[in-house]
Order: C-alpha cells, then sequence, then structure tokens
C-alpha cells in the first residue's frame, strides 16, 4: 500500500503514516527498509498488520529535502553529507535473515523475493555450522568425545532448528506467494522424495514482476 508520511521523530524511533486508504498506521524503526532520510511528506510503501505499518519503502521524499541540499550547496555553507541514493530499497543478505528472525518471524502474509529466501537459507546454516563447532569444543572440553555421545553438540544443534522453524516456514510460504501460488503448497515437502524438489524448484522461479493477492513486487525486484 501506499501512504504518506505524517510524522516521524527519529530520536524516539516512531511515526504515524496516513495510507491512500484513508487509515492512519503507526510504524516503528525498525519497519524502515532503507537508510535514507524520512520527514513528513515523504511518499512511502508498506505493508499493513493491522493498525501498523511494516516493511516500509521511501517512494519519494519529501519536497523540503531538495531545497535543504541547494541551501547547503551556497559558498561558504557547510558541505553536506551525500544522501545515498536507494538502490531497489533491497537489504543485504544478512538484513533479510534479521528481518526474517525478527519482523516478519511469523509473517505468512506477504511476498518474500529470491533473494530474501536464500539469504536466509545462507545465514542459517552457517548459524548451525557455529552452534556445531561450539558444541564440539564444549563436548571436547569435558570429555564427551572420548567416552560418550556429544550431548552438548546435539542439544545445541537441535534447539537452533527448533528455533528457526517458524520463520523457515514463514519465508517458504512467502516465496511462493511472490511467484502467484499459495502457501499451501508448502505441505509438498510431506510427500516423500518430490516434495521438497518441487519446492526447492519453486524457491528459484523468479519474483512476479506484478503485485498479487499478497502484496507488492518486493522492492529490489527489476
Amino acid at each position: 500500500m501506499r501512504g504518506e508520511v505524517l510524522h516521524y521523530d527519529d530520536n524516539i524511533g516512531q511515526g504515524f503514516i496516513s495510507g491512500d486508504d484513508g487509515n492512519r498506521y503507526a510504524f516503528a524503526r525498525a519497519d524502515l527498509q532503507q537508510l535514507q532520510p524520512l520527514s513528513k511528506g515523504s511518499r512511502v510503501d508498506f505493508r499493513t498488520d493491522g493498525d501498523l505499518a511494516r516493511e516500509i519503502f521511501i517512494v519519494e521524499t519529501a519536497r523540503a529535502v531538495p531545497s535543504v541540499q541547494a541551501a547547503a550547496a551556497q559558498p561558504g555553507a557547510p558541505a553536506a553529507m551525500p544522501v545515498s541514493e536507494d538502490l531497489g530499497g533491497a537489504l543485504s543478505l544478512f538484513g533479510y535473515f534479521k528481518r526474517a528472525i525478527t519482523t516478519d518471524y511469523v509473517n505468512f502474509r506477504s511476498r518474500a523475493r529470491r533473494k530474501e529466501f536464500w539469504g536466509f537459507v545462507l545465514f542459517v546454516y552457517l548459524g548451525l555450522a557455529v552452534l556445531g563447532v561450539i558444541g564440539v569444543a564444549l563436548d571436547f572440553a569435558i570429555g564427551n568425545i572420548d567416552y560418550e555421545e556429544p550431548y552438548i553438540t546435539i542439544g545445541v544443534v537441535v534447539l537452533g532448528w527448533l528455533a528457526i522453524i517458524l520463520p523457515s516456514i514463514s519465508i517458504m510460504v512467502r516465496r511462493q506467494h511472490d511467484i502467484g501460488l499459495s502457501g499451501w503448497f508448502y505441505l509438498l515437502v510431506f510427500v516423500p522424495y518430490v516434495g521438497g524438489l518441487i519446492l526447492f524448484v519453486f524457491a528459484l522461479i523468479p519474483s512476479q514482476k506484478h503485485d498479487n493477492k499478497w502484496g507488492p513486487v518486493p522492492a529490489g525486484v527489476l
């Protein structure tokens, strides 16, 4: 959905957006997906979550911003820091992973582009590998490796898997939404042999380059 920023206080990291549907939505700094100045009057694209705005991307800055930059360019004025351009509003791989395990932990409604999905997969396996190394080191230190089962290693890895079950399901559901499919196709995971392969193929399909029933085109998709 599109809307206009009514108020944003960067000191407390909270603000309000007037949606094009006539409703007002609150948001927090964590919902901003770009490192770009946000001020009253900026046009934004966002996902609604009740009376909250999520996944906020700036589509047009407030008109007052260019005038400020022009004033700073006057002779004798201190040089202004350049404002980085919006390169599609896309996050880094780790940024997508961080969002998946925080604000989108149980988000089964919107869309997830390929980069978001595979960024999540990458850091999940890196994290589990780190947990495994820590577990082995602890088991070795107390002698489990030589005389008993590596209980600590097994325990920390199992806990790691349990922690990412829900975000793993939700991001796969959103990946299917992104290509225009129902999230119920996730149930293919229970089909022996071919189910997992089909879901793997779904994860490789490019995003639909138009809005669908699950939301707008994810930022960064050309």
